[in-house]
């Protein structure tokens, strides 16, 4: 049995991704996943309204999806919450159910469709977080909301009426330079950030008022001649109708609020050439007084707006079909990429990785404790798993975005993470005793940790700016580059085991520490190689784009100190001033001039490639340099008190 063990594990959680590969489908009558799927032009990209929801709810709540839940009339909690309509605006029915007969949470489509079609119901969900006490004592929350292993959140109702409070703090936190601001003004700014894109999403297919847009829609259309009339007899000081220039200047006000939505869901018509472009629903709306009609896509998101306030799947569904329809012949090629898009969002494939990696780590260090062949083949495969599952989250984000692997910090974390994933597999292949799995799958749990992190300030595959337009030295550069930091935080990491399992267990015997010495050389050796071409390349890119090969700027001098202090490592073993020991502490050090190079240039601010600043992160980095100061620390103590060394003088590294 022991045998097979490994081999029953890898299927089982192969069984749990290939599972997660099966094709959506609807869970309601309203078809939320062909919804999910409908092309859209958000933030510079063509994205599916998937993305648009899921971006939207990282921000304003810091999760991809919204539980279904609250206190019912008798104060119980494990229910959720449905609310019905009358399809007039008004809240009727409120019905709670078994989390065992319904779903617990909403996905992305199924809360944008909510806030578009039916924001009365949206604003009784808890998506806002507010999480400082300060904040929601001056606000007068105390005793509202929702309370949640110590997160606090709220409903849109709870809060509405302390925008004005809201805004008056987040006017004085941005006055503010970003690094100065203190954690109450950084709520303030957060919170406000979430009201306003909620605004905006209630405001993008239809005037968050509108009961029937479908109807308001034609009422519209049908009042935009008399209405003209009366506003030009108006201003040329003759009688007019006082009640239609009324309605028409009415319908105008709340269509104003639709023009400034930055979701574009109006797709242009492909034979229009550069005349038309992608445009929101507002801006048809208005300039529907020249046309006297709007576009088809316009009707067809009224009609399923107006099917939805009125729970009338039927008709809602019906209505996305034939929008898709229309869609197919122009966009098949963009409706082919948002299908793909919308498959990964709900795949998840970094949060996939990270759960196998991290129950690879502890089979990996399990295996140090009692030897285990099976348990290290099982650590192994479950590392390769996660690496093939890893490695087709970064193929779809490249083909969706066109682009290389990395672009922003974001996919800096996830390729950070890839490459000392494969080292690791390299090595561990290699040697056979769990350390390389060990340190992949801690390096790769990390990584997409620090992504996922990185991932709640917005969209992460946002448009380049125009200095980053993608060209051949820029891709060259910015994957060696990036693998050189991998492999150097690799090392460091490598050196972590070394002087934590020398000082506090009995596992470090002299073959292992030979074992863990040759592979740190190796992989200082490939960082050496890598981190200085990439630095190379770099050059010859900012000489393409900025007319000069060096500068002097912070991310500049970043990446030459990992040069340096991967050149000085291998100097320091050559000349003999190091040994196994020296070579370990400093491969640590390695670690913190790799974060300085990678984030810590982006908190400073200045510079050209000042792409990411991040002053919220200047707590955690600080934290990994002292983190990495203290182990230093341990690997200096005297080996008379390395538990691996005290009764084995004959063993003992220099």
């Amino acid at each position: 049995m022991k045998k097979f063990l490994p081999f029953i594990v890898l299927g089982l959680f192969t069984l749990w991704i290939v599972s997660a590969m099966r094709p959506a489908k609807p869970r309601g009558y309203m078809d939320d996943v062909q919804f999910g799927q409908l092309p859209v032009l958000r933030e510079g990209r063509l994205q599916p309204l998937d993305s648009v929801g899921m971006n939207a709810l990282k921000l304003i709540r810091g999760t991809r999806k919204v539980p279904l839940e609250g206190n019912n009339e008798k104060g119980e909690w494990g229910n959720f919450l449905e609310i019905r309509g009358d399809g007039k605006g008004q809240l009727t029915e409120r019905r709670w159910y078994q989390f065992s007969k319904h779903p617990k949470k909403l996905n992305p489509s199924e809360w944008l469709m909510e806030v578009m079609m039916h924001p009365e119901i949206a604003d009784e969900r808890y998506i806002f977080a507010i999480n400082h006490p300060d904040l929601v004592g001056e606000l007068s929350l105390d005793g509202k909301g929702l309370d949640k292993s110590g997160l606090r959140y709220f409903t849109f109702n709870e809060i509405r009426d302390r925008f004005p409070t809201i805004r008056h703090h987040a006017q004085s936190a941005f006055e503010q330079e970003e690094a100065l601001r203190s954690p109450f003004e950084k709520a303030v700014i957060k919170i406000w950030v979430g009201m306003n894109t909620y605004l905006e999403l209630k405001n993008t297919i239809a005037p968050q008022d509108s009961h029937n847009f479908n109807s308001d829609l034609e009422n519209y259309l049908a009042i935009i001649t008399p209405g003209l009339e009366a506003y030009r007899n108006q201003v040329a000081g003759k009688e007019h109708d006082e009640a239609i220039l009324g309605q028409f200047s009415a319908y105008m006000d709340r269509f104003q609020m639709l023009s400034s939505a930055r979701t574009l869901m109006v797709p242009p018509r492909k034979d229009s050439g550069m005349d038309d472009q992608w445009s929101n629903i507002g801006t048809n709306l208005i300039t529907a007084i020249q046309t006297q009609d709007v576009k088809p896509a316009v009707r067809s998101y009224a009609r399923m707006a107006s099917s939805f306030h009125a729970d009338d799947s039927g008709n809602f569904n019906q209505a996305l079909n034939q929008y898709r329809q229309s869609l197919q012949s122009d966009f098949d090629k963009e409706l082919k990429r948002t299908h793909i898009e919308y498959s990964y969002n709900r795949f998840a494939p970094f949060y996939k990785s990270t759960v196998i990696y991290l129950i690879a780590f502890i089979l990996a260090c399990v295996t140090w404790v009692n030897g285990s062949e099976g348990t290290r083949k099982t650590a192994f495969y479950l590392v390769a798993l996660a690496a093939i599952v890893h490695t087709g989250g970064l193929l779809t984000r490249m083909y969706i975005e066109g682009r290389p692997p990395v672009t922003n910090l974001y996919s800096s974390a996830i390729f950070v993470g890839w490459g000392a994933v494969i080292l690791g597999l390299i090595l561990e292949r290699i040697y056979r005793d769990a350390i390389g799995a060990a340190i992949a799958s801690i390096v790769g749990v990390l990584s997409l940790i620090i992504a996922h992190n990185l991932a709640l300030e917005g969209d992460t595959m946002g448009v380049l700016r125009a200095v980053l337009d993608t060209n051949f030295w820029l891709a060259t550069h910015v994957v060696t580059i990036t693998l050189g930091y991998a492999s150097t935080f690799f090392s460091g990491f490598l050196a972590i085991v070394y002087i934590m399992r020398g000082f506090f267990t009995h596992s470090l015997s002299k073959q292992t520490a030979q074992s863990l010495t040759r592979m740190v050389y190796g992989v200082i050796c490939f960082s050496t190689l890598f981190s200085f071409v990439g630095t190379v390349l770099g050059g010859i890119w900012a000489d393409q784009s900025w007319g000069r090969f060096w500068g002097w700027d912070p991310k500049e001098n970043g990446a030459l100190l990992i040069v340096i202090w991967n050149a000085l490592i291998l100097h320091a073993r050559w000349g003999g001033m190091i040994r196994e020991r020296g070579m370990m502490n400093l491969a640590v050090f390695g670690n913190i001039v790799t974060a300085f190079s990678w984030f810590g240039v982006n908190m400073l601010n200045v510079g050209l490639h000042s792409y990411g600043f991040m002053g919220a992160a200047f707590k955690w980095l600080m934290i990994f340099n002292a983190s990495q100061i203290l182990i230093i620390a341990i690997g200096l103590m005297p080996l008379s008190t390395w538990a691996s060394f005290k009764s084995k003088s004959r063993n003992q590294p220099a």
